[in-house]
């Protein structure tokens, strides 16, 4: 159903951006890296611009559409969030693309000087789209999504307010072919799905505080729902809801946005303190946070969040080197060796034969 609240408007999405479709989205990859200097920390808005266009780089399409914008003490900033994170910490490929197309599609680019208020949220035709045709209508059946369809959608609806769509259309099934929206439906988590919940926070928590409110770690879970996470990430299941509650978790743990500042160390550490320093000074790269009910729920972590992960939310901790080589059915088969070699030196075994126990899962 329409809302006659809010107003759809392509702004300079429907010029052409021209990004290389045998590349994904490597070159908003690029332009991340350019622009935040190889630093994850906020940056002015005004420096990542005169550091991208040194290169001779457009720069309008990536803070516009997929960073966040806020003013800082008066002066308009780009946000250091788990996007920029993963921009700055790991290599391009495709978990990148998934993230980078979620971020697109949660459309919270926060504001700026001179921002129009639409502009908060300049992609909010294309989140409609997905909540409302391709989650709802589809169930995640990307064979149906096209250019044909995404026109069909925006002209057709009174909250889209322009003279053209098919630019707009065209422009976003590309956006969509290059990225691997296709991938979205998976149904069992993966590495993309685990950093988006994390960027969901990142924006929900800063789009609220542009209207001054706060936000608790006890509204998290509520405010996902909300923002429609799960119908924007491929729609919902038992697992994806379990590990989104054990997520929320690892993000409270780690402090929010807080996990990419020193701040951290003194404000959510001091209690493990100097083990916390002696674990970031043997190697300062992105560890590793796995949840011990499910390995697919791995999330990269800054390493000064790695005791937090341990000892506040019950994640077990690898390696950055680990992190890199991480292998699934390998860590699952080692972990299993592991646990039947600890049983048997505890001397701990079975009361009962396979039959026994067939006949009492089977009800027989």
């Amino acid at each position: 159903m329409a809302n006659s609240r809010e107003i759809w408007r392509p702004g300079s999405f429907t010029k052409n951006f021209s990004w290389g479709r045998d590349s994904g989205l490597r070159e908003l990859y690029e332009i991340i890296r350019l622009g935040f200097g190889g630093v994850v920390e906020d940056v002015p808005r005004a420096t990542f611009r005169a550091r991208v266009k040194i290169k001779n780089r457009p720069d309008f399409i990536a803070i516009n559409f997929f960073l966040f914008n806020k003013p800082i003490d008066g002066i308009d900033h780009i946000i250091a969030d788990e996007l920029v994170y993963q921009a700055l910490t790991a290599e391009h490929s495709a978990t990148f693309d998934r993230l980078a197309l979620f971020a697109f599609n949660l459309s919270m680019c926060g504001k700026w000087a001179g921002s129009h208020p639409f502009q908060r949220r300049p992609a909010l035709w294309a989140n409609r789209y997905i909540t409302e045709r391709v989650s709802a209508e589809f169930k995640w059946d990307t064979k149906f999504i096209s250019a044909d369809d995404i026109q069909d959608f925006v002209r057709n609806d009174e909250r889209y307010q322009a003279d053209t769509s098919r630019k707009l259309a065209t422009n976003l099934y590309f956006l969509y072919s290059v990225g691997g929206i296709s991938r979205f439906k998976e149904p069992r988590i993966s590495r993309w799905w685990v950093d988006s919940l994390f960027l969901a926070l990142d924006r929900i928590i800063e789009d609220r505080s542009l209207d001054g409110k706060a936000t608790t770690e006890g509204q998290y879970s509520s405010l996902l729902a909300v923002f429609d996470f799960l119908p924007l990430t491929g729609g919902s299941n038992m697992e994806k809801e379990l590990a989104a509650k054990h997520l929320v978790a690892l993000y409270s743990a780690c402090g929010s946005r807080e996990r990419f500042s020193d701040k951290l160390v003194s404000d959510r550490t001091s209690l493990l303190l100097p083990e916390v320093q002696n674990y970031i000074a043997n190697d300062t790269r992105p560890g590793g946070a796995i949840h011990p009910t499910n390995p697919r729920i791995l999330k990269s972590i800054p390493r000064i969040c790695a005791m937090l992960a341990k000892y506040i939310a019950g994640f077990d901790v690898i390696t950055p080197d680990e992190m890199e080589t991480f292998d699934l059915e390998e860590f699952i088969r080692t972990r299993t060796e592991a646990a039947l070699r600890q049983l048997q030196e505890s001397d701990i075994k079975p009361t009962m034969t396979a039959d026994e126990l067939k006949r009492i899962t089977r009800g027989q």
